[in-house]
């Protein structure tokens, strides 16, 4: 169901660690999870569920290269969203 899908997906947004990963991507085409980590500094366990949580929502995609896993944005229409809701708490 289309709504389930959508409430994943905000839910997946609704996280300020998960929103600082969208913003570090943002200009990316992909990033390494050791890059990300060291940019938020925090703790790659406590990295690798937020980018489980976002990859399972449909927000990232994953490929293995060696032994780390890089991280990109599967649609970039997610920053449109990222976007209208920033224009949409300012004016508040």
């Amino acid at each position: 169901m289309k709504i389930e899908k959508m409430t994943q997906l905000l839910k997946a947004l609704a996280h300020p660690t998960r929103l600082e990963i969208l913003l570090f991507l943002k200009d990316r085409d992909s990033e390494c999870v050791c890059k990300i980590y060291e940019h938020l500094n925090l703790e790659q366990s406590n990295i690798s569920q937020h980018l489980r949580i976002l990859k399972n929502s449909g927000v990232l995609t994953s490929k293995k290269e060696g032994q780390w896993v890089h991280y990109s944005v599967a649609h970039e229409e997610i920053y449109d969203i990222l976007q209208s809701i920033e224009t949409i708490t300012t004016r508040n």
